[in-house]
């Protein structure tokens, strides 16, 4: 499910030198299928040209309050009707003032007080700027007043200063849009996710693994958070960016993901059992690193906790989702993990197949649930499975 695809994004850059940073935004918008309308003050003109946002969103960019109108219609008001959200960016300490005092001196002024869409401020000024007490005054009257905020980043400023007020990145200003605009059909459920591959030491240079990236837990875990879930995601070690607005615990070990998880149990409605954790872990671990030699190193493994299935004897009236990743007898082998592990609904993917499972983008399915229903879904992104699979739960929590 790709939120932006069909959406009308109005964006308004304002005068700051972040300006140029707003391209990059807009090229990821339209790629996502959105229709891009762009308003410039007159100050973000000198940092840019029009021509530019004009050749990125394929649309007439609006420069002019009183300029000789296209259409029938009052410009603005169209736009700010048009707009499904109303993104500004860069939003300096000027155009953040205005609109909390109510301030309509121009094209853009104008505009984000006459719409009734979201609105999403991404501020970017220096940092001395950015922390003055009037400033962080009007910020609380925008977020008061229902607007969406976007905290700066923080790194060297183009004034050569070091600290917070750096444009947000375009991933981050993409995921905020996307938020906005998703239904938020699991406000207030907690939510419960795992991801990734556990670690199980040899020694303390040497562990054994395997090859889970966390990509489909991590899409889960955004995507549940995103339709307004309270999410908690338990994470083995991954190299993925955790999504926003979600609590994050880092685990190792199969015995440390145990732990973490039931600690958090208590409190889930819906756990998503993601993360592929190791079936077995070396019986002793070696205090010393263990030097080679002529002869061949054997590890006695023992078994790790069985995680899911011990979830399954507890969970009561709570939703429970596995995964099965299988390389044979794929519907087989997961139904019998689902029926013996007290599952709702189980994912099985086929890891012999292109773009199934560990370490892609995509990923291939069949989900199968308690009552028995079988549904095969061709290749798609993750972040769109992950809304398939909520939208599966959402019908068993019905």
């Amino acid at each position: 499910m790709d939120v932006l695809k069909g959406k009308n994004v109005l964006v308004g850059v304002t005068g700051g030198i972040a300006a140029y940073k707003v391209v990059d935004v807009i090229s990821q918008l339209k790629k996502r299928g959105a229709e891009v309308f762009v308003i410039m003050t007159k100050e973000a003109q000198e940092f840019i040209k029009p021509l530019t946002f004009q050749t990125i969103s394929q649309n007439l960019v609006i420069t002019e309050m009183f300029s000789t109108p296209r259409t029938w219609e009052v410009e603005h008001i169209s736009l700010a009707e048009k707009a499904d959200v109303f993104l500004i960016a860069p939003a300096t300490a000027n155009i953040i003032g205005k609109i909390a005092n109510g301030i309509a001196d121009d094209m853009l002024t104008t505009t984000i007080i006459a719409t009734k869409s979201k609105v999403v401020f991404a501020p970017s000024m220096n940092v001395n700027m950015f922390e003055n007490p009037i400033t962080q005054r009007n910020l609380d009257i925008l977020r008061k007043a229902g607007y969406y905020i976007i905290d700066p980043e923080e790194g060297l400023l183009a004034c050569g200063d070091l600290g917070k007020g750096r444009l947000p990145s375009t991933d981050t200003i993409i995921d905020e849009l996307e938020y906005v605009l998703t239904k938020k059909d699991f406000k207030g459920k907690k939510i419960l996710v795992t991801a990734g591959p556990t670690q199980e030491a040899i020694d303390p240079v040497r562990f054994i693994t395997n090859h889970s990236s966390g990509k489909m837990g991590y899409a889960i875990a955004k995507a549940g958070s995103n339709r307004g879930g309270e999410v908690v995601l338990i994470t083995g070690p991954t190299y993925l960016q955790p999504p926003r607005r979600v609590k994050v615990v880092k685990v190792k070990s199969a015995v440390e993901m145990k732990e973490a998880v039931f600690k958090e149990f208590q409190e889930a409605e819906i756990i998503i059992k993601a993360a592929a954790v190791a079936d077995y872990r070396p019986a002793c671990i070696a205090d010393q690193k263990i030097k080679k030699d002529d002869s061949n190193l054997k590890i006695e493994m023992v078994r790790n906790p069985d995680i899911l299935a011990e979830l399954g004897r507890q969970k009561g009236n709570r939703i429970l989702v596995g995964f099965a990743a299988e390389t044979q007898d794929i519907i087989k082998n997961a139904r019998d993990k689902l029926v013996k592990k007290g599952l709702d609904m189980i994912i099985a993917n086929d890891l012999t197949v292109e773009g199934s499972g560990f370490g892609t983008d995509t990923n291939i399915v069949q989900i199968i649930t308690a009552n028995g229903e079988i549904k095969k879904y061709e290749k798609m992104g993750k972040i769109k499975l992950a809304h398939i699979i909520l939208d599966k739960i959402f019908c068993l929590l019905s």
